[in-house]
């Protein structure tokens, strides 16, 4: 056992580098390997039920190689984020450093297999809608390749630095280069490769976030201060005391959530990105949902119906072949501007999915050669009406966006679907990854935000604060930053009490957090320049 580190005070800190022994490195790589042999057997199964010999597939090794670096992610996701659940559990003696690391690893993992998958396909829709329709093109994997190996290279960097700083962040930096990049090679402005309403509405949820943790956090210690008058609470933890018994739970409930949380949400980053992947690689196994409802094509048939009813009187009329209106729905996708052809596109496409599906019967027995292009229509469509929903220029009333609400409903669960499989994955990936590279930014959450040491009751405003906000933004599908919420989350409460904050670790985290979005911008842009040229 390792003696305890120092801190700036000279007091005895909290002991970590006490490791998890041989048997527990033993399983540790154990289970990597089990996890990888899982993905690959998995898309082997899935690929061979449709029909498709994997080993003929000249792409299936380019397709093994994206999922592990998208699992990659997910694992630097793990490490690089772990403080934000642990440092408070660990810093007030409530649980070892390696136990607390292990615990968070379990419930992020729990976390991801819970989550709902609304923040998943919340991210891929900032991508441009051409890559995804064309996700298995060189240019889609260009695209993956370049925003995944970007994100994992600037959390690095951060990381090597002790800088709490966001996965979020860098992920949407990364598609948003992205979209610059491909819409400068396809002769656009660059401002039209991306879908800024949707970036706007992200930024504003990864922007606000932090100033909640702050300010929340702050006033909660204050009101906790006020209520529970047990000073022991708001002094520092003497030696290995741990804390009373009521707020050792609070603590470890707290990182418990934390850690649940963080799973939920950002787990699902890694999922859209690889059923992107699947769905380019394999469409005819995962570009439609074949497993829905028996109830599904009869509800279906009673939606489209009442979309095209509203569509129509929008329009002029005028028919539209299936290829036009693909392409016009496309455009106004791309260009974000209503043209006269536009509605009547889009209630093409309405009734040409309602006429396959009603054909087929069933998802389930849609051709395998037809199920990709059938997939690429319900996504274009359902995108096509949640613009048009918003259009100012139609006379849509309440009841018409109602209409067209539940329709994309129908649309998006022949869709945006996530396997069990993909689920475990991602798992796997982000919980092992909690496990490994964590001390580096627990010791900064830990030490060098505020100039005293963490108090219990810090430690519980902060990570209630955090366990809320991403719960919060989980349910409305928005991808919040957990390092932004935790990490000012402690400064709150150091500013509360009247700690004081170790400015140049704050002028630190501004900086990172400044300079994520347009290094990562410029990162993924570069690269996804780059591969272009190598696919």
């Amino acid at each position: 056992m390792t003696s305890a580190v120092l801190e700036r005070d000279g007091r005895p800190g909290p002991r970590l580098d006490d490791g998890f022994g041989r048997a527990g490195r033993l399983g540790f790589v154990t289970a990597v390997i089990a996890a990888l042999g899982y993905v690959v057997y998995n898309v082997y199964r899935d690929a061979a039920a449709a029909s498709v010999d994997p080993l003929t597939l000249m792409p299936f090794a380019l397709l093994v190689l994206a999922l592990i670096i998208a699992l990659g992610f997910e694992f630097v996701n793990g490490f690089h984020d772990t403080a934000n659940a642990v440092a408070t559990v660990i810093y007030t003696n409530s649980m070892p450093a390696h136990v607390a690391v292990v615990w968070s690893g379990v419930f992020n993992f729990l976390g991801v297999l819970f989550s709902t998958g609304a923040v998943a396909f919340g991210i891929i829709s900032l991508l441009p809608i051409e890559l995804i329709l064309g996700v298995g093109s060189s240019s889609g994997f260009a695209m993956v390749f370049a925003l995944l190996i970007a994100a994992i290279v600037w959390n690095l960097a951060t990381w090597a630095l002790g800088i709490p700083s966001s996965s979020s962040h860098t992920l949407i930096g990364s598609i948003i280069g992205v979209g610059v990049a491909n819409a400068m090679l396809q002769g656009r402005s660059g401002s039209a490769g991306v879908d800024w309403d949707k970036a706007a509405d992200t930024a504003k949820a990864l922007l606000v976030s932090p100033l909640i943790g702050f300010g929340v956090a702050a006033l909660l210690f204050l009101a906790m201060k006020a209520l529970v008058r047990n000073k022991a609470l708001y002094e520092a933890p003497v030696g290995d005391t741990p804390p009373p018994l009521w707020i050792r739970c609070l603590l470890i409930f707290t990182c418990t959530g934390v850690s649940f949380a963080h799973g939920s949400n950002d787990g699902q980053k890694g999922m859209g990105l690889i059923m992107l992947i699947l769905i380019g690689t394999v469409p005819t196994a995962y570009a439609l949902n074949r497993a829905v409802p028996a109830q599904y094509e009869a509800q279906f048939a009673t939606n489209s119906a009442a979309a095209v009813r509203v569509l129509a009187p929008q329009g002029d009329g005028t028919a539209v072949d299936d290829a036009a209106a693909r392409q016009q729905a496309q455009r106004y996708l791309a260009e974000r501007k209503l043209a006269p052809e536009t509605v009547p596109a889009v209630t093409t496409l309405v009734g040409t999915i309602e006429r396959q599906v009603r054909e087929y019967g069933t998802l389930a027995k849609v051709p395998a050669a037809v199920s990709g292009n059938m997939r690429n229509d319900m996504y274009l469509t359902s995108e096509a009406v949640k613009r048009l929903g918003k259009e100012p220029t139609l006379s849509l009333t309440e009841g018409d966006k109602k209409v067209l609400t539940e329709y994309r409903g129908s649309l998006d669960a022949g869709t945006r679907f996530i396997p069990l499989w993909v689920k475990v994955a991602v798992a796997f990936a982000l919980g092992l990854g909690t496990m490994v590279g964590w001390k580096r930014i627990v010791v900064t959450v830990g030490e060098k935000i505020g100039k005293t040491h963490l108090t219990y009751a810090q430690g519980a405003s902060a990570e209630l604060v955090a366990m809320g906000t991403i719960f919060g933004a989980d349910s409305l599908g928005l991808p919040v930053s957990t390092t932004h919420v935790l990490s000012s989350g402690v400064a709150g409460t150091m500013a509360a009490n009247r700690s004081g904050l170790q400015m140049s670790t704050v002028r630190n985290l501004l900086m990172a957090w400044v300079l994520t979005l347009p290094v990562s911008v410029l990162l993924s842009g570069s690269l996804y320049l780059l591969l272009n040229r190598v696919f």
